[in-house]
């Protein structure tokens, strides 16, 4: 099954909940809908130290004649 959006509650939540007018709900990007509605922040974006921290637990590793192709 696709996942997406699931448009009835998101104007159920936009246009009741929040009293949006249609077309100011309409005008919403979906970040800003989700920060209107209060929803938590994700994770932020990795950082320099976040991917040196990653690089140094996985290292690449050379493939030599063994190894698939």
């Amino acid at each position: 099954m696709k996942a997406g959006f699931n448009w009835p509650a998101l104007m159920r939540a936009g246009l009741h909940g929040l009293g949006l007018a249609p077309a100011v709900f309409w005008a919403l990007t979906p970040a800003e809908l989700q920060i209107m509605l209060g929803s938590k922040p994700g994770n932020g974006p990795m950082l320099s130290e976040g991917l040196a921290a990653l690089m140094a637990a996985y290292p690449d590793k050379i493939k030599d004649q063994n190894d698939e192709r």
